[in-house]
């Protein structure tokens, strides 16, 4: 039995046939609601990124909001009054001057402002209603542990859209079937903060109904899928009821974005690049054993892989790369152009980084002229944190936190306590994932933050859907490929 069904009170969601392929979270919003909803509609998993939405969200609406979905979105917000608050404050028909900065939204912190909790629940809600509008398919959202202060109110925002899957990974998410099952009936949640070397519990709390005035109906709640690397974690993970999530998704070193830390003493070979070894592929017998259903990413973007997935006992598969080519991504299509130019070309190069992601996690690197994967690029960029979604707390003082980020200029991260050597080499993921999907921040100086693409290292099934559709391919002929 699952947390859904165990739970008194909680409004599950209704039985559906479990999806074969989920469409990977990837990014900000390189998983968008246009892709989310594609692969849905195709009767599978689509997903979208949770990571940023509410940077993303104002800055569509400051780019004028082409084609009016975020405000067709927004017109169905359950509290209008929210809604409209923050359509005033960004919204600029015919979009901004050119040359001119984004406006600045507040940092993530323990004891947000209420505009920034509504506008983190209304980002998040626009984009699942988005994903699901006009079709009965199965929409996700995506989120990174490590991002704790903003999940309980993204989380919220989502679920008044209807939800019906939380898929985490970066981070061993043991809170969040509770959470979740507390937000369905708009309860007061509270999350446990990491905090580095702290002498007290830290937390996070949001309270519903104090935010929207109440009086709303139930929601059903999501299922949960902790995105895992070990099935010793999954083991772990069932132990308790109030743990236990509603599936897994099994990661390997081979998937894009962030990937779990090699096992052991995390040796590096001469490329710089960690080393995986036979420790670090799951036992997918063991997490059979559990008796959840699981789903398994990192190297499954063909149909053989499929059928070896489902011959191992697995629902099916988790995949990134051929959704983040296809033409729904929200990928800037300059570079998913440049993408599939390399790979049909001299090919992709793909690195794990182990330095790039001030998380600590090992991140997956596609070298491109012209992005931060370019050392020189790289240097150019003048250090800063102004979206701070990866700074992580530390207290300062006992009851007191303070937020740092490796990312940001060195001197203020070691003022902070950092060190030096922790801060070499690390890049602001925050505003190069930005720039990615064609919402990078431009300076007062006139600077223009930079991309930097992720994709994963399995690139046989991007081969073959690039010999069938030489031009590109839909979100639809992935699903169909897959399924073959």
């Amino acid at each position: 039995m699952t947390l859904l069904e165990t739970t008194a009170f909680a409004t599950p969601r209704p039985a559906a046939a479990l999806p074969t392929i989920i469409q990977g979270g990837m990014g900000v919003a390189v998983s968008s609601w246009q892709l989310a909803r594609a692969v849905s509609q195709a009767r599978q998993l689509g997903v979208v990124s949770g990571t940023a939405l509410d940077a993303v969200i104002v800055r569509r609406l400051q780019d004028g909001d082409e084609g009016g979905h975020v405000r067709r979105a927004l017109a169905h917000f359950p509290v209008p009054a929210i809604a409209n608050r923050v359509l005033q404050k960004y919204f600029r028909a015919g979009g901004r001057v050119p040359g001119t900065p984004y406006l600045p939204i507040a940092k993530l912190s323990q004891h947000p402002l209420a505009k920034s909790l509504e506008l983190c629940v209304v980002a998040n809600f626009a984009e699942v209603w988005l994903a699901k509008e006009g079709h009965d398919g199965l929409v996700g959202i995506n989120f990174l542990e490590k991002v704790q202060l903003a999940t309980p109110s993204a989380a919220y925002g989502a679920m008044l859209a209807g939800v019906d899957y939380v898929l985490m990974g970066a981070g061993i998410p043991a809170e969040i079937p509770a959470l979740l099952t507390g937000l369905a009936r708009h309860e007061t949640r509270s999350l446990d903060l990491h905090v580095e070397d702290s002498t007290a519990r830290y937390s996070v709390e949001f309270d519903p109904e104090a935010l929207t005035g109440g009086g709303l109906p139930a929601l059903q709640r999501p299922r949960f899928l902790a995105i895992v690397a070990a099935h010793v974690l999954a083991v772990y993970l069932t132990r308790e009821v109030s743990t236990r999530p509603d599936g897994f998704i099994i990661e390997g070193p081979r998937a894009g974005g962030h990937n779990a830390p090699p096992r052991g003493r995390g040796s590096l070979d001469d490329d710089g690049q960690p080393i995986y070894g036979p420790r670090d592929d799951a036992d997918l017998a063991k997490v059979a054993a559990v008796g959840l259903p699981f789903w398994v990413a990192g190297g499954y973007g063909t149909p053989e892989r499929v059928a070896d997935a489902r011959a191992l006992g697995a629902a099916g598969v988790q995949v990134g790369t051929l959704f983040a080519l296809s033409a729904e991504s929200g990928l800037d299509e300059t570079l998913r152009a440049q993408l599939l130019d390399d790979q049909g070309g001299p090919g992709l190069q793909i690195r794990t980084d182990p330095l790039a992601s001030s998380t600590g996690f090992p991140f997956k690197v596609v070298t491109l002229p012209g992005t931060l994967s370019d050392a020189t690029v790289y240097e150019e960029r003048p250090r800063l944190c102004d979206l701070g979604y990866l700074r992580v707390p530390y207290e300062r003082t006992p009851g007191v936190l303070g937020y740092r980020c490796p990312a940001e200029p060195v001197a203020t991260f070691v003022r902070k306590g950092g060190s030096a050597e922790e801060a070499a080499g690390r890049k602001c993921l925050c505003n190069a994932l930005t720039a990615n999907v064609g919402l990078g921040q431009t300076r007062r100086d006139g600077y223009e933050e930079l991309p930097l693409v992720t994709l994963g290292t399995d690139l046989d099934g991007v081969t073959a859907l690039l010999a069938a559709h030489p031009g590109g391919w839909s979100a639809a002929e992935a699903v169909a490929y897959l399924e073959a």
